[in-house]
């Protein structure tokens, strides 16, 4: 006991422990960047050109961390979520119209991570009607049965199980003198398939329900403004995982169907297409990590979804929350994944284009959400003596004005 207590008066060891209490929101949020669809776009990328797109993930990580941590900032200082801010300070009509949208965004978006879960279970012969409903019963008693803790446990261990692309990524014995060179000297195709696919890695980085997911969780975990430091180890924490699992999706591909000239359409390809260059083994723990990240998104998507547009619209919500005490709330977030389930499971159903439609839904929606985000931040009398600094503010609109841009370019192509 007096060894434990001595510990407990170190610096370290004290900061240590606050950091393991607030840690969560930043983690959780960046690694469900790495859903179905980013691990879709990070494998086509290995295997239609090789290493030479690995230098993206530099841009990808600096737009990733400025917009969580002004979502990090604005949560503990205001205890509002972002759709609170966003209906105070732009009117009820915009609010309706921007949720509106976004909801049939996400439900798209939840539709493509239950195909995630679909594909990944073929490979090990398991068929959709039997894994989609599974894994939609499991979500729905996580997040409705459970509570904040429990829940927040589960999805920091399916964080965890990302990095198990580091396993497929060395059993596919990639070159990393190549690799190395490739990060280090940049090369730029002028090409419109690798200028599409350059702008798709950078910008499925940032996705709007991300903004509003970091704000909910962190103001749910109760983080105080005296544990802002901590919040932003755990945003720099979660930004590196998210960077670190797309750097050996795209390497294991790179190293495996790139020199073989294999050609994928999504992830599930990719898994089965590893097994003749890498081995069973390498495509069977490719397709576990697209099952997780698939489950893991599943779940937190239509939570984001809840959270907004109660938020939004002054329902009450929240995971420590009984169902009584919130039905709109997980009324909501059940509603979401039936239907999102019900779209899986039509014979023939038109996946490739919903994901399409859905993307370029989410592509016109980001630069609306961040500009949203920046005027608010920005309000003392919001924020205080917490507003942006003239650095924060000018790496914000930088990476609003990349993001608006590689959107409107997304846009385009997708209707091309």
């Amino acid at each position: 006991m007096r060894i434990l207590q001595k510990m407990k008066e170190q610096p370290a060891f004290r900061n240590m422990l606050i950091f393991l209490s607030v840690i969560g929101p930043g983690i959780i949020t960046g690694s469900v960047d790495n859903d179905a669809g980013g691990i879709t776009t990070y494998s086509v990328a290995g295997a239609n050109y090789g290493y030479r797109l690995l230098w993206t993930l530099l841009p990808s990580f600096i737009a990733l961390l400025t917009v969580q941590e002004m979502n990090a900032r604005m949560g503990i200082v205001t205890g509002k979520g972002l759709a609170d801010l966003i209906r105070e300070n732009f009117g009820v009509r915009i609010t309706f119209y921007i949720f509106t949208f976004l909801l049939i965004a996400d439900i798209g978006n939840t539709a493509t991570e239950f195909a995630g879960v679909a594909g990944s279970l073929m490979v090990f012969n398991v068929d959709k009607t039997i894994s989609v409903p599974l894994a939609a019963i499991a979500v729905w008693i996580l997040v409705v049965k459970g509570d904040y803790k429990i829940s927040e446990k589960v999805f920091l261990l399916f964080s965890v199980f990302l990095l198990s692309y580091i396993v497929s990524a060395v059993l596919a014995k990639p070159d990393w003198g190549e690799i190395g060179d490739a990060m280090l000297r940049p090369t730029i195709q002028m090409d419109q398939a690798y200028i599409i696919t350059m702008l798709g890695l950078i910008g499925t980085t940032v996705a709007p329900w991300m903004q509003f997911y970091m704000q909910s969780s962190v103001i749910e975990k109760g983080i105080k403004i005296a544990d802002y430091k901590y919040t932003i180890w755990d945003v720099v924490v979660g930004c590196v995982v998210t960077v670190v699992v797309a750097f050996f999706i795209i390497v294991s591909c790179a190293a495996t169907l790139h020199v073989n000239h294999v050609t994928i359409n999504e992830a599930k390809d990719a898994a089965l297409s590893l097994k003749p260059f890498a081995g069973a083994l390498a495509g069977e723990v490719f397709a576990f990590g697209l099952f997780v990240a698939s489950v893991f998104s599943a779940a937190i998507l239509p939570l984001a979804a809840s959270f907004y547009i109660c938020e939004a619209f002054g329902f009450e919500a929240g995971i420590n929350k009984k169902f009584s005490e919130a039905p709109q709330f997980y009324s909501l977030f059940t509603f979401i994944i039936l239907i999102a389930v019900g779209i899986i499971l039509i014979p023939n159903a038109p996946l490739i284009a919903i994901t399409l439609w859905t993307q370029v839904l989410n592509a016109i929606l980001l630069p609306v959400v961040l500009i949203c985000m920046m005027v608010i931040i920005n309000k003392e009398e919001i924020m205080g003596e917490y507003v942006n600094k003239r650095y924060q503010n000018v790496i914000g609109w930088a990476t609003s004005a990349v993001l608006i841009i590689l959107s409107a370019i997304l846009i385009i192509s997708g209707i091309l």
